[in-house]
């Protein structure tokens, strides 16, 4: 019986969920990461390869993989996510970083440049945000552990 319990524990309080954070060069992956992981800037430079972090949320673990973005490390890419998730079961956020900057493309207007709309078989959310004061990234937060079925 212990043995059951134990396992029921496990599986619905230690869930481990891999996040893989891409974009183009200084898009603002790295500070995003940082920002979940201690809630803070922290001095960055152009990531070559790759930074891993895990975050957890009520019970729930994130491991975030945050990923170069530069043109000549963009063909890697797919190393970093093949064998690591089921991808036709995974959910799409995409954050509309450096909401600050004045003459910015709304998320409204980046999901319609992406046709978003056009996803229909996985859960996708597109949210507006600043990784440098971390307005928007609760909402983004909230909506991936909604996905995993944590509340």
């Amino acid at each position: 019986m212990g043995l059951i319990f134990a396992k029921l524990w496990n599986f619905f309080c230690n869930q481990e969920h891999k996040v893989i954070i891409v974009g183009l060069d200084n898009a603002g992956k790295t500070t995003l990461l940082y920002q979940f992981l201690m809630n803070e800037v922290v001095h960055t430079s152009p990531t070559i390869g790759s930074n891993v972090e895990e975050i957890v949320v009520k019970n729930t673990h994130f491991l975030m993989w945050d990923i170069g973005g530069q043109e000549s490390l963009r063909s890697s890419w797919n190393t970093y996510y093949s064998n690591t998730e089921d991808l036709r079961k995974a959910a799409v956020l995409i954050f509309a970083n450096k909401q600050d900057i004045k003459g910015c493309m709304s998320a409204a207007d980046i999901s319609k440049y992406l046709t978003l709309s056009s996803i229909k078989d996985h859960p996708w959310h597109i949210q507006s945000c600043c990784a440098l004061t971390g307005e928007g990234l609760c909402q983004g937060l909230e909506w991936m552990t909604c996905r995993t079925g944590v509340r």
